[in-house]
């Protein structure tokens, strides 16, 4: 499937359908990466919507820009908090998932 992401990746966790869009936030605001990103993730969970509804939208990133957007700056924790987006933080070096960060129909 190619939305013209950086890389987006269909995958099965489980007996769950996802796909995964991998964002690597390199450019020179990490604000502009993350209005960026969220953009790029409505867009696609709109044609993702109508064309595969089994599927649940995920983005992925490095746990340091997961650290450093989602934990340490507010408008990252904001965005995460009210738009409830669900994330896999990932280590490159170790090629492995590290935390996944997924939403209930219960969170407020």
């Amino acid at each position: 499937m190619d939305l013209a992401a950086e890389k987006l990746l269909i995958a099965e966790k489980g007996t769950q359908k996802i796909a995964v869009e991998i964002k690597t936030f390199s450019g020179e605001s990490e604000v502009a990466d993350l209005e960026q990103a969220i953009g790029q993730y409505f867009t696609y969970l709109a044609v993702m919507s109508r064309n595969y509804p089994d599927r649940v939208l995920y983005i992925a990133v490095h746990e340091d820009i997961f650290t450093d957007i989602f934990e340490e700056e507010p408008l990252g924790k904001l965005i995460l908090e009210d738009y409830k987006i669900p994330l896999i933080v990932f280590n490159p070096k170790r090629e492995v998932i590290v935390r996944w960060v997924i939403w209930s129909n219960t969170d407020s």
